[in-house]
């Protein structure tokens, strides 16, 4: 183990992308062991200071890790978000009273709380604040246009500018890369990624993955179908939440283990839906099964051909939230046909559907950042 980098009080401030390392005070070396290890399983190195640190150190670190045995001399710090105390000795009570004079958002012991303590220090590297809003969009038949939404709300946000990822969550829908000409473009598919396991870097996925259209694409490739397990599912998706933004999922009707999975993580999703009898049935056993994972799960009625059933009576009969409809868009084959992706107009009934629909459910301090 290399030795801990110590920070000079009077020296001048780095420049370095060390902005987001955590800082760590203590002088006990079997504790410093500890989170130099954690620090380098996540791929950082921390600040490590003995005493009292600068304020701008203080107040600077994305996360700041106090031994107990520097507690009482910290205490009189200004208070801040992100500062733990951290002790050896489970059977020393007296450290919950220090934790509160220090202001620590939480005491923790090690190496007990080691797995804990590792997820917090990642999220505080990748600069992780307000979760992405995570938006599942699914067909209430096939062939309903569920992939084509899903892509134009990609789309529509990131053009927006809107941090965005979009994850192609079925595997025989023939790749989303497909609709947005990216077949091509070079990076990760889901094939690289079913094996994942446990926690991955939101930055380094976001770096891996095609980036049409300004936002960040995981999708199919061409090859043999491999399933993707839910644990990678989960591993993948809690990544590109934890960047922020906006992040689309298209899901397939039948909810395999990874689809369910993923809509252990969404926040809100979008049952497309084709104004016709049967495809109103078969949209109802869609929602049964998806309402038992998602509470907030709304309707969107594509309307073609002669009149048909009104849209209000579509989502009543669904028991679902009406979250508009979707008119017939002739410009969509001709997008196809010159390569442009679903939204990428700029304009016609499917790109305003999409801006009023995003301009609803995403928050209005969204961090307006590319992926």
């Amino acid at each position: 183990m290399s030795t801990p980098t110590t920070t000079d009080p009077h020296g001048p401030r780095s420049e370095e992308p060390a902005d987001l390392a955590p800082l760590v005070l203590t002088e006990d070396a079997a504790l410093t062991e500890q989170l130099l290890r954690l620090c380098a399983a996540v791929g950082t190195e921390p600040q490590v200071f003995a005493g009292v640190p600068p304020g701008w150190l203080w107040e600077g670190a994305p996360l700041v890790l106090v031994g107990d045995d520097q507690a009482e001399r910290c205490a009189g710090l200004a208070r801040r978000p992100g500062v733990l105390l951290l002790g050896l000795d489970l059977d020393d009570c007296d450290i919950w009273i220090r934790g509160v004079q220090l202001g620590a958002e939480q005491v923790l012991f090690l190496p007990d709380a080691q797995a804990w303590l590792l997820d917090r220090i990642a999220d505080a590297v990748e600069g992780v604040t307000t979760p992405a809003l995570t938006v599942a969009v699914l067909g209430g038949r096939g062939g309903a246009g569920a992939s084509t939404l899903a892509c134009a709300l990609a789309v529509t946000a990131a053009r927006a500018g809107h941090r965005t990822m979009l994850i192609d969550g079925d595997p025989l829908g023939g790749g989303l890369d497909v609709l947005l000409g990216a077949e091509a473009a070079e990076g990760l598919r889901w094939p690289d990624l079913v094996a994942v396991r446990g926690r991955v870097s939101g930055t380094e996925l976001v770096r891996s993955l095609p980036r049409p259209h300004g936002l960040a694409l995981l999708s199919w490739d061409r090859g043999e179908t491999s399933a993707v397990a839910p644990e990678a599912m989960r591993g993948v998706l809690a990544a590109a939440r934890r960047r922020g933004g906006l992040v689309v999922l298209d899901l397939p009707r039948l909810l395999e283990p990874a689809a369910a999975q993923a809509l252990e993580q969404t926040d809100t999703g979008l049952l497309v839906v084709p104004a016709e009898l049967r495809a109103t049935a078969a949209a109802g056993r869609v929602a049964a099964a998806v309402g038992m994972r998602l509470a907030d799960l709304r309707a969107v009625v594509r309307l073609s051909g002669p009149p048909g059933l009104r849209s209000t009576e579509i989502a009543r009969g669904l028991s679902l939230r009406l979250a508009g409809e979707l008119p017939d868009d002739t410009g969509l084959a001709a997008d196809a046909e010159r390569g442009r992706p679903p939204g990428g107009r700029g304009r016609g009934p499917l790109t305003r559907f999409c801006a009023a629909y995003l301009g609803e459910v995403l928050p209005t301090d969204d961090e307006r950042t590319a992926p």
